[in-house]
């Protein structure tokens, strides 16, 4: 590809990279990102730098996956061991989104065209017509994003001067899913780091958007968002519907539980300045295989829970007394309803209890081991039989094997974290670099601005999901026990290398491409500034910071 590439502007080669990326479909947990990443191996090997230096660039397989994925990586090396990784995922969303037009979603000008005439949204017709955005599935999240570190690579692969410390490229898939790319990569990052490496930083260029319709400012962040995912098996006591009133329903349980929890403004960490979601509610179902007159016995409810600066502990604190709270009210409002009933009846007094417990994973299990019961043979076995299935369902059948253990068949809400766990990573000045990193970027940002007029604003956190939360770990030894004790089996179903993540500790920061509706059939990047602006940017800091002191 480079001969086509060869006498291209930045800006065109931008574009160029990301048509054809945009063309080719790697949605996330299929083949297409094998196919995906071995194109992109294709275009780096056929730049000069690469052809004459091959060992630079190399694909590093993902371990017993069953699609084939694999990361890609380049290498320009540098004449002292600082160190920039930049890095972007290479998967995308499917195209169900798009409904009739799924034939047209990977080719931008019958997009394009498409909306320049769409009655449906002014806005994007508008942008359709102005020629400056480009549509298509993955434009924004995030083919732009990869187009522009080949871009780079291209640029600084054709430099004569010697770079003075190492530029490492990273293109990997699985981020909108569970991350196996950048899991995957860690351990390539700890034998570089073991060679002599000094990373400075890690520069991920994933989607920003406006904050409000009137919104121009490019949000730059200097760390990500973490999540847990908080889950509740709960457990309850069945009953015919002509005896409902005796039941401990656990879909009225989990309804209340949900309407607690679920976008939940009281739960969100109050940092100024930063755009911070509440929890949201990802599955609740009941666990009725088929159709009788009998209330359900159990339910089963997750939530997607954004951490900045809390831990896994001060969520599992906090969604603790929210549930027990819960479990309590709907104890008095069951034992008033049954006693209306019963009294409007003129049936006597009973013994009904609507007595709930609410304990964590590792609680039960240390109860049942007390009663002398085969808790590690049970977990053994039901571990070995969901290998290689999904973690949540394999989590949520860990647990409910516990329940079954218990003789008593007690009343119980158990809560546990389900796989994913995404730490939170942020700079502070505490790290080696931290302070320098601060003072390179609030300086490229102001020349930048200045040259282009563009507004920026620097924050905390990436507030989406993102591969640079793997990349640094902030949580104390004490801090992360609460999620490994309380994650079943993590070591068998999410063998997640903590230790990889906090002897690596790079901080990853967002300088991302800027588009409209991702993740939407009307998703778009916005050219001027993404295929003109954000490479330079992102370049020139990337030289910052591996500049000598002496400069």
């Amino acid at each position: 590809m480079y001969k086509e590439l060869k006498n291209k502007s930045t800006a065109d080669r931008v574009e160029q990279f990301t048509r054809e990326l945009v063309k080719r479909k790697s949605y996330t947990g299929t083949p297409g990102e094998a196919g995906k990443a071995d194109f992109i191996l294709s275009i780096i090997k056929s730049f000069p730098y690469f052809e004459q230096n091959p060992d630079e660039v190399w694909a590093q397989t993902i371990p017993n996956d069953p699609q084939g994925r694999k990361n890609i990586w380049a290498r320009l090396k540098g004449s002292q061991p600082k160190s920039v990784l930049f890095h972007s995922h290479i998967d995308t969303v499917g195209t169900d989104d798009f409904g009739v037009l799924q034939s047209i979603a990977h080719d931008p000008d019958a997009l394009q065209a498409y909306f320049s005439s769409y009655e449906g949204d002014e806005r994007a017709r508008e942008q359709a017509l102005s020629g400056d955005w480009l549509f298509g599935r993955g434009s924004l999240d995030m083919q732009s994003g990869a187009a522009i570190h080949l871009a780079n690579l291209l640029y600084l692969s054709e430099q004569n001067e010697p770079l003075n410390g190492n530029m490492l490229f990273l293109f990997n898939p699985d981020e909108e899913s569970e991350h196996a790319g950048m899991l995957a990569a860690l351990h390539e990052l700890k034998r570089m780091k073991d060679e002599g490496y000094q990373f400075a930083a890690a520069i991920n260029n994933d989607f920003i958007a406006p904050m409000h319709d009137t919104d121009d400012v490019k949000y730059i962040y200097t760390g990500a968002a973490g999540k847990v995912l908080p889950s509740f098996y709960i457990y309850g006591r069945e009953a015919h519907v002509g005896d409902v009133l005796t039941a401990i329903d656990p879909t009225l349980v989990g309804s209340e539980i949900n309407r607690k929890i679920n976008q939940n403004l009281d739960l969100v960490e109050k940092l100024e300045g930063e755009y911070v979601l509440p929890p949201a509610c990802l599955y609740f179902k009941e666990d009725k295989h088929d159709y009788n007159v009998q209330t359900a016995v159990s339910a089963r409810l997750y939530f997607n829970y954004f951490v900045f600066e809390q831990t896994a502990k001060d969520v599992m604190d906090k969604l603790r007394s929210i549930t027990r709270e819960t479990v309590n009210e709907l104890k008095t409002l069951s034992e008033k309803r049954y006693s209306e009933f019963r009294i409007s009846h003129g049936f006597p007094p009973s013994n009904w209890s609507w007595d709930m417990d609410v304990c964590t994973y590792e609680e039960l299990q240390n109860e049942l081991r007390e009663k002398g019961l085969p808790v590690d043979e049970v977990l053994d076995e039901v571990a070995q039989n969901w290998l290689g299935k999904d973690r949540r369902d394999a989590s949520f059948a860990l647990v409910e094997a516990l329940q079954q253990l218990d003789p008593d068949k007690k009343p119980r809400v158990i809560m546990f974290f389900a796989p994913p766990f995404l730490p939170h990573n942020y700079l502070n000045e505490q790290y080696e670099f931290g302070a320098e990193i601060q003072e390179k970027l609030f300086k490229r940002l102001e020349v930048v601005s200045n040259e282009s007029g563009e507004v920026f604003a620097t924050k905390r956190f990436f507030p989406y999901l993102a591969d640079g939360s793997y990349l640094s770990l902030h949580e104390s030894e004490e801090e992360v026990n609460v999620l490994k004790k309380n994650m079943p089996r993590m070591s068998q179903i999410y063998p997640l290398r903590i230790d990889l993540i906090r002897s690596i500790n790079i901080p990853s920061i967002n300088i991302g491409v800027y588009g409209r509706d991702g993740h939407k059939w009307t998703e778009r990047v916005y050219k001027p500034y993404t295929f003109h602006v954000l490479p330079g940017l992102i370049r020139n800091f990337a030289l910052d910071l591996i500049a000598k002191k002496d400069k």
